[in-house]
């Protein structure tokens, strides 16, 4: 909703100090929207709109994550329709009769966006037997000399890649050349007990790469397992002022309640200057369009004004990869997805709408999302934010959204640490993922899967993972008494 219709706050000081993009009144009535309720178990005003304005109000199917924004202009929902086109496309290998979509690969993880990304929600892991796409394995290596270490303490790189596979692991190839090798994963049962005496079966994956085509991994070779997250909202994230998340980040822990959120902060070639990251599991790009230009070169291997890799992520040592032929064709543009091919996925990207709340004001729901904020769930899974007055795009300005997320590093302990650093985010440190939506994972995507590897099968398998910073809020999960746990998911269900 828009906040404008919210009363003002009575007061002379300034609560904002941070938002430059609004006036004094605009400021005061932005706090008071965004102070905690009296009641944390009260539904608040607005609240059944998670998205503002732009929260989609359309049946409940499996399409419910492939909706625009409900405020888009009849233009906006034609660009819409078009980048929801692109975003389904199938790219081709090179050379193709269909020109205009060749350039696949060479090396590629899936052939489209929506492979990963199934119907514009999360990507899972495979079932036994299954090829892996929509999970996939990121790759670095340590640093080894003052070069490295330079580079990465620069910001010029957020990792180095592994000297002969590159940053991401990919286990498809087009006709004529190897893939890079295959991808299994294997799960260890992992029996947990809460105070109760109820039994939770936790799986602990294990990965491994196989058939490697290219010669041996680097000996420090370090991987990150990824599912695809959820498309819905990015475009109202992207709106956050920064100096609201700036806010919300403690890194040394001074109000001493074991939350230490940080921002990841990425280096701007050519400027010097940093970049907040709000996207990606480590918080690693700064934008939407960002994100969708790395995952055309890094998942698919198409070239894109942004990224101008038409060999995707092909090394030096892959030469037979160098040898294929690209999709770039002079007349058609400068790279194998000329603008307006990324702005119009940009757009989709940005405007898929959040769906509305369900169930928002049943008693039971209520008392999970009192038992939330008495966790300690709400410290990183901040509630609420109000869009900048300043958002690139008018649809997203000054809107009261409800995302569930700080978009800060948090480190999650060592049961879900990767052990591979990216940017400022060490291997232990995770990007809060936004909660709004995630109630529909199942209606969407047919099963349910959470946290960066999917590792966990259940809303609860996913808190009793939680470590770290987390451990404190997971222990009183884990305390409570059976019909508080379910009062707690059937809130999150809501979402």
């Amino acid at each position: 909703m828009l906040v404008a219709a919210l009363p003002a706050f009575a007061g002379d000081a300034d609560p904002l100090p941070h938002r430059d993009d609004l006036s004094m009144k605009d400021r005061a009535r932005v706090a008071r929207v965004l102070a905690p309720p009296a009641d944390p178990g009260a539904l608040e005003p607005y609240e059944e709109m998670p998205g503002g304005a732009a929260t989609s109000r359309k049946r409940l199917n499996a399409n419910a994550f492939s909706f625009p924004s409900a405020n888009l202009s009849f233009s906006g929902e034609r660009d819409f329709a078009l980048g929801n086109g692109l975003f389904e496309k199938f790219w081709v290998s090179s050379p193709a009769s269909t020109r205009a979509s060749d350039g696949l690969g060479p090396l590629y993880n899936a052939r489209s966006c929506q492979g990963c990304h199934l119907k514009d929600g999360r990507g899972f892991p495979p079932d036994a037997g299954e090829d892996a796409v929509a999970l996939f394995l990121r790759l670095s290596v340590p640093p080894a000399t003052e070069a490295d270490r330079a580079r990465l303490e620069s910001g010029a790189d957020l990792v180095l890649p592994e000297p002969t596979y590159g940053t991401q692991f990919q286990t498809f190839a087009v006709p004529g050349l190897s893939a890079e090798g295959r991808l299994s994963v294997r799960y260890t049962p992992k029996p947990v007990r809460l105070d109760d005496g109820t039994e939770v079966v936790l799986r602990e994956p294990a990965y491994e790469m196989t058939d490697l085509a290219y010669g041996p991994m680097h000996s420090e070779v370090m991987i990150s397992p990824r599912v695809a997250p959820p498309m819905i909202g990015l475009g109202l994230l992207e709106a956050i002022h920064p100096g609201d998340i700036l806010a919300l980040a403690d890194p040394h822990d001074r109000d001493g309640d074991g939350i230490s959120g940080r921002p990841s902060w990425l280096g701007e070639t050519g400027t010097g200057t940093a970049v907040l990251g709000r996207f990606g599991w480590k918080a690693s790009a700064p934008s939407v369009r960002a994100q969708s230009a790395g995952a055309f070169a890094g998942d698919i291997g198409i070239s894109t004004p942004d990224v101008p890799h038409p060999y995707g992520d092909c090394t030096a040592r892959q030469t037979a990869c160098l040898d294929m032929p690209t999709g770039e064709q002079a007349d058609l543009g400068e790279s194998e997805a000329p603008d307006p091919v990324l702005e119009l996925v940009d757009f989709y990207a940005r405007n898929l709408a959040v769906p509305a709340r369900r169930q928002a004001r049943d008693p039971e729901v209520l008392a999970g999302k009192a038992l939330f904020s008495s966790l300690g769930c709400n410290a990183c899974h901040n509630p609420k934010f109000v869009t900048s007055r300043q958002a690139a795009q008018p649809e997203h300005r000054f809107q009261l959204i409800w995302p569930y997320s700080d978009l800060l590093l948090h480190d999650m302990g060592e049961g879900l640490a990767d052990n591979r650093p990216a940017g400022t985010a060490t291997g232990r440190e995770w990007r809060t993922p936004p909660l709004w939506g995630i109630g529909l994972t199942r209606l969407v995507g047919g099963r349910e899967a959470y946290l960066h590897d999917g590792r966990a099968r259940t809303l609860e398998e996913a808190i009793l993972w939680h470590g770290g910073e987390g451990q404190a809020a997971r222990d009183s999960y884990a305390a409570l008494v059976k019909e508080d746990r379910e009062r707690l998911l059937r809130f999150l269900g809501s979402l």
